[in-house]
């Protein structure tokens, strides 16, 4: 009976939660598959420990774990190929997505990643910085022209 309701909590938590946690790990990782393992891993670990939460909101619980989790495997994947975050280092992601993306303090993203409250605050201010400014965009090809008296032709 215990374990019934223990999963139909669960069951309700993962209804609600696990659409913005897999945006989050998605925005982390650019790579929906990865960002689907890293989800189904940090979801693992929650459902584990779910017992053991008494008053803690499962929801920080696994963005923790998730976030954290990110960090452990970052090194693999310097740079991802897309997604508007593409330009940013692992750890400016991470620090981006918590502190803006997640709403998470600036003192408990810098408890969480080991870092000082100011280096995180100067990794948040350069990612905003880098994702701003943005190379300039090609100027489009010109049309050729047509010569002049010649009419266009209408479209079918």
């Amino acid at each position: 009976m215990r374990d019934h309701r223990r999963a139909g909590e669960f069951e309700a938590f993962v209804a609600g939660a696990a659409g913005r946690l897999l945006h989050t790990a998605t925005l982390l990782t650019a790579d929906p598959d990865t960002a689907e393992r890293l989800l189904t891993a940090a979801l693992a670990r929650t459902y584990a420990d779910w017992d053991r939460l008494r008053g803690e909101d499962p929801y920080d619980y696994a963005r923790q774990d998730l976030a954290a989790r990110f960090a452990r495997t970052a090194w693999r994947r310097r740079r991802p190929r897309g997604g508007v975050l593409a330009r940013l280092t692992p750890q400016e992601r991470l620090v981006l997505v918590l502190r803006l993306y997640e709403g998470v303090e600036e003192e408990q993203t810098a408890a969480q990643l080991g870092l000082p409250a100011d280096r995180v605050r100067a990794i948040c201010l350069r990612s905003v910085t880098a994702l701003r400014s943005r190379a300039p965009s090609p100027v489009p090809p010109r049309m050729p022209r047509r010569p002049l008296g010649a009419r266009a032709e209408p479209a079918p």
